[in-house]
């Protein structure tokens, strides 16, 4: 059965690249729908960015899939898409070019470094993170083609089922889309 996207969205979950703004985007849909905001990031990093068990990690997402409303961020393809796709009212995949992405990597993780930010409680970014063997540069350049192949023919199986999906590709394209979805939300 379709979905009425006429109605606000519930359940929303935001796709992208490292470095796409998904965090960002999500905060605020999540604000604006009144919903928690879910970061995939935080179930899956414990301390030291030692990978939490995969059974923790199912556990949490199922315990999401519960909630009335959530808009979550992250990929995790393999172990969320067939639990929290289609339970979504709306997709938005974040699918900027990687002249984008890079230089908001390097931006975002020197902010972070220097600032001794704490993510998800847990962990802090170091310079290993952007040129070291787990680099998020060498992250983003591998995983942004993988998913321009993957996810289009997932997404659409998605649209089949009546969930809506949305690709926006450029910054300002996030930003236009976010001011429209804000108006119609709160009409």
């Amino acid at each position: 059965m379709a979905r009425d996207m006429e109605s606000r969205p519930r359940r929303v979950v935001v796709l992208g690249t490292t470095g796409a703004g998904k965090s960002t985007l999500s905060g605020r849909l999540a604000e604006l729908l009144g919903v928690e905001h879910v970061e995939l990031d935080a179930f899956q990093h414990g301390p030291n960015w030692t990978p939490r068990p995969r059974e923790e990690f199912a556990a949490r997402v199922a315990a999401v899939a519960e909630l009335p409303g959530w808009v979550v961020d992250g990929n995790y393809a393999s172990r969320v898409g067939d639990v929290l796709w289609p339970l979504a009212d709306l997709v938005v995949w974040l699918d900027l070019p990687l002249w984008v992405l890079l230089p908001r990597l390097v931006r975002r993780t020197t902010r972070r470094i220097r600032s001794r930010t704490m993510l998800w409680g847990v962990n802090q970014e170091r310079w290993s993170g952007l040129f070291g063997r787990e680099s998020l540069l060498l992250w983003a350049v591998q995983s942004h083609p993988r998913q321009r192949a993957e996810l289009p023919p997932r997404l659409a199986d998605l649209r089949r089922r009546g969930v809506g999906v949305v690709r926006l590709t450029s910054g300002r394209a996030v930003d236009r889309w976010f001011a429209d979805f804000a108006r119609s939300a709160a009409g």
